[in-house]
């Protein structure tokens, strides 16, 4: 697979009009939004724009009308920002929006429809269960693990590690089931990967390249992603020559699995018997120590010019405009 990009730069389609910038949010991942909101509004002003912070609660219709917005720049992450509600309410008000459409969002928020369509497309990922709150054999105090070994339980519809733990042991099992039911209905069990991480940038439908991620923690939790828990970030990674590749066309057929046509950062573990998906991101972080920002530097890409290719592909509707 051919993983050049070819030159990138943004051309200020959207430059002139009011921007909004939707951070903060209503979800479990606030505080990484307003950080990310942050983060764009000033990138958007060191370039020229007129951007405006917008903290989106209930009266996120009222607040863009009252503050002329022209296009909106979606920096929210976790339910209500990412998982197609805010992109269906920007769709009804005919108002230009960053990253992937209702559709494509509402699927990849949703873990166990993801891995289904992943599935159906032959992406590999890693085998699993999905529980609700409820059901016969779900409840913490008394749940038995399906797989040998390590597995991973994780709420089927958070981001940012919300509520994720690797269960390392038996006795840990049941403790992860109720951390996971604390903030979520419907959770993953899934059997766990060995290997090295990887996060693979997909960029308006083509490969942009991949950080490797080493942890120093047990796994890449919220305290590793936002925290100063020593993470090491190898950009380019370690992993060349055809496993890199590999992992490239993985998060790329994730990427277009889903419909996602953004800037997209997809979750991946090379183990033994080649890459596995884990999730794709449709509205990756953008703070100081946030993945895709650091992909784009090593491909040329200053977080101002990022930006503002994103923001050049401002669209609305289900589908966009044809993407380069």
């Amino acid at each position: 697979m051919n993983t050049s990009t070819g030159p990138i730069s943004a051309v200020g389609k959207h430059r002139g009009r009011r921007v909004g910038v939707l951070l903060g949010g209503l979800s479990n991942e606030r505080e990484i939004s307003l950080r990310t909101g942050k983060a764009i509004a000033t990138a958007l002003r060191s370039s020229g724009y007129d951007a405006v912070e917008i903290d989106a609660a209930h009266d996120l219709p009222e607040r863009l009308r009252a503050d002329r917005v022209e296009v909106v720049f979606n920096a929210l992450h976790g339910t209500w920002g990412e998982d197609g509600r805010v992109q269906g309410l920007l769709d009804w008000m005919q108002i230009p929006y960053t990253g992937d459409g209702l559709r494509a969002c509402l699927l990849s928020m949703d873990k166990a429809i993801s891995k289904q369509l992943f599935r159906l497309r032959g992406v590999p990922v890693a085998a699993d269960v999905v529980w609700h709150r409820g059901a016969p054999g779900t409840d913490p105090s008394t749940a038995e693990c399906p797989f040998d070994g390590k597995v991973v339980v994780k709420p089927v519809a958070e981001g940012s590690s919300v509520g994720v733990t690797i269960v390392q042991s038996p006795k840990a099992f049941r403790p992860a089931v109720a951390e996971a039911f604390r903030v979520a209905d419907r959770i993953l069990v899934e059997r766990f990967v060995e290997g090295v991480e990887l996060s693979v940038v997909t960029f308006f439908n083509r490969p942009l390249g991949a950080v490797e991620i080493e942890p120093v923690r047990a796994f890449y939790d919220y305290e590793a992603k936002y925290g100063n828990a020593g993470t090491r970030y190898h950009v380019p990674p370690r992993v060349t020559g055809p496993a890199l590749e590999a992992c490239l066309d993985a998060g790329l057929r994730a990427h277009r699995a889903l419909g996602c046509h953004g800037v997209t950062r997809t979750d991946v573990i090379l183990g033994e018997a080649g890459p596995v998906v884990l999730e794709v991101n449709t509205l990756p972080g953008m703070t100081a120590t946030s993945l895709v920002p650091k992909v784009a530097a090593a491909a040329g890409l200053s977080f101002e010019a990022l930006v503002e290719c994103m923001l050049d592909h401002a669209h609305c509707g289900l589908e966009a405009d044809d993407a380069p």
